[in-house]
């Protein structure tokens, strides 16, 4: 999938909308009950940048950002406001917000990961854009600063030396969400004093 390690700027997404999108088939029985059944094992995100554009300038941007994507043929870096933290949004990341695996002694790498839980359930988000020099990586609690490597286009975590059997590996991060247009035209109004406006610029998570 043709991806470019850039993200879209900043103080538009801030102004964005979206969120998470889950795709869920229910069948109303003759009963009057109904089944439900889960289509999507991940949830998706979609956003929508027209919200962020402020200015005349912020309008330029978003053109030569779309322009230079070829529209929806490259997927691009989105800072989700609402989500980008391993920890609580009022929270600095620490190396011991996430488990993202145990040792065993052989396995060398482990990928990033960010667990959302609610009562006795959860589901983890497989975290593939970690932002460079946020992450943070800690072995049973304590955390090391030399000995591994994160690869910022995966998300992956790699050791030098495989932790030992039975240890856990926790990490703290900021994270960006994988994006592409989702659309092919931008429609631009000029208005009577010539700042223009969009009416939507959609987006939605690549998920490969």
């Amino acid at each position: 999938m043709a991806f470019h390690e850039v993200r879209f700027p900043d103080n538009i997404s801030r102004g964005a909308r979206g969120g998470p999108e889950r795709r869920t088939q229910i069948v109303d029985l003759a009963s009057g009950d109904e089944e439900r059944n889960a289509s999507w094992a991940n949830s998706r995100r979609r956003y929508d940048a027209a919200y962020g554009i402020r200015r005349a300038d912020d309008l330029a941007a978003v053109v030569a950002f779309f322009e230079a994507r070829n529209g929806r043929l490259y997927g691009f870096r989105w800072k989700d406001w609402a989500d980008f933290k391993s920890c609580l949004p009022s929270q600095t990341p620490a190396a011991t917000d996430q488990v993202i695996g145990t040792g065993d002694g052989a396995t060398t790498a482990f990928q990033l990961v960010k667990i959302y839980s609610s009562g006795s359930q959860s589901w983890t988000r497989t975290i593939t854009k970690p932002v460079s020099g946020t992450v943070k990586v800690a072995i049973d609690g304590v955390e090391i600063t030399s000995g591994w490597s994160v690869d910022t286009t995966t998300g992956l975590v790699t050791f030098t030396t495989a932790p030992a059997t039975g240890a856990t590996i926790t990490a703290g991060f900021e994270f960006d969400v994988p994006v592409r247009f989702d659309t092919d035209t931008l429609d631009v109004t000029l208005d009577i004093e010539r700042l223009g406006s969009i009416t939507s610029i959609p987006l939605i998570e690549v998920r490969r």
